[in-house]
């Protein structure tokens, strides 16, 4: 049996990772009643190690958003794994979107050779890696600019997809889940990414698998068109099988592949 100790260190750990818990998720997890959970995180509240949120929910004091520049050397081998299997997809001809993040980065870092594509993105790392390939066409969504990640949202950016459809759109995210989908810590940030999604013929999700099952933020885009998980070959199997449960498409990228 868990000790009351152990099982106050698995919560704080879980926070740590996922960012975010319910009561209820815990006390399933851990097979005792609400009120014991509740117990659990007055005392983790009172030593200093979680901040209590509403609804009884959890999460660890802070968890603050890291910059574009920050994310880029993390997981290098797991997104430049996903990033290749991605950009075998983008066909000549086609008309794609890419959004923000070190993984589109990256796929778009590869796509630096190819001919006779479309590119859209609010994303200026995409913009700088693409902006001297002669075969490659570029389309600028503008609006408001947000430092941290390098790109624009809001509703100039909005408004400008509501005119567009796409091949193909690649997404990033800080998190995903099977329920819930992306999670970001801008709400302006899910929002586009919600729109992105419904302007695409297909639609991929680029997230390593350190990034599955994590909530370390408030803001989601739920996802209501047919999406693929694209991922790397260190993810949970049960994490895996949560997404395919939920009808999403998923696709495992061998590391060094």
């Amino acid at each position: 049996m868990t000790t009351a100790k152990a099982r106050r260190d698995e919560i704080y750990r879980l926070a740590a990772t996922a960012g975010l818990a319910s009561v209820e998720e815990l006390s399933r997890r851990f097979d005792v009643t609400a009120s014991t959970i509740r117990r659990d995180l007055a005392l983790l509240h009172e030593q200093g190690k979680l901040a209590r949120t509403y609804g009884g929910a959890l999460a660890i004091g802070a968890h603050p958003e890291a910059s574009l520049r920050q994310r880029i050397g993390e997981a290098f081998e797991e997104k430049q794994a996903i990033a290749q299997w991605a950009a075998a997809l983008v066909q000549p001809g086609e008309s794609i979107l890419l959004d923000g993040g070190s993984t589109v980065g990256a796929l778009a870092h590869i796509l630096r050779g190819h001919e006779d594509v479309s590119v859209t993105t609010p994303a200026l790392n995409v913009v700088e890696e693409l902006a001297d390939s002669p075969g490659i066409r570029i389309d600028c969504l503008g609006g408001r600019f947000r430092s941290v990640s390098q790109s624009f949202v809001g509703p100039l950016a909005e408004a400008t997809l509501e005119r567009m459809t796409f091949d193909g759109v690649f997404l990033g995210a800080d998190a995903v889940t099977a329920d819930d989908g992306i999670c970001e810590a801008d709400h302006s940030q899910t929002r586009l990414k919600e729109l992105m999604a419904r302007r695409g013929r297909n639609v991929y999700v680029l997230a390593n698998s350190g990034k599955l099952g994590r909530r370390p933020f408030h803001a989601w885009a739920r996802l209501e068109t047919p999406w693929t998980l694209v991922t790397d070959d260190g993810a949970d199997p049960h994490q895996l099988a949560l997404f395919r449960s939920a009808g999403v498409a998923v696709e495992v990228v061998a590391r060094g592949g």
